[in-house]
């Protein structure tokens, strides 16, 4: 990997200790990083905040990390994120995939390669809003004045 980015993530997951080591491990590494113990809440941290990436868990109560997928999708489309499943729940990792999710992971995993996966989406997003600002500044540009 190359040199590291500063960006935006909310890690949501149910299981307190993992997304609390999850948030401390990328806050040491630089990032920002904040945690949401259910897909609702992340949702709501989703619509008022501005993250870049989102590592989601697919298993949870409340609301399910599908579910809060989609809706994320709905609020903020341009936020990447990174889905977290069971070997059960491959098929849910591939469902996400087709409704917008970068990528999903399965547990348990290293966290350099969590790592990796977060830096990889937030360059995706990185590269889709750099089109985006040259799309408005050519618009711009052939504007008459």
């Amino acid at each position: 990997m190359t040199e590291m980015k500063k960006f935006n993530i909310l890690v949501v997951d149910d299981e307190q200790e993992f997304r609390e080591m999850t948030v401390k491990q990328l806050l040491h590494r630089g990032m920002e990083a904040e945690g949401a113990e259910d897909g609702k809440i992340g949702l709501e941290m989703v619509e008022e905040g501005n993250f870049d990436v989102v590592l989601l868990d697919v298993k949870m109560p409340v609301m399910d990390g599908i579910k809060a997928l989609r809706k994320m999708k709905q609020a903020k489309p341009l936020v990447e994120v990174v889905l977290l499943t069971g070997h059960a729940s491959v098929d849910s990792g591939i469902e996400g995939m087709k409704l917008g999710a970068f990528d999903y992971l399965m547990k348990p995993m290293e966290f350099d390669e969590v790592l990796e996966k977060l830096c990889d989406a937030f360059e995706k997003r990185r590269i889709h809003l750099d089109k985006i600002e040259m799309a408005q500044m050519k618009k711009h540009m052939s504007l008459p004045s």
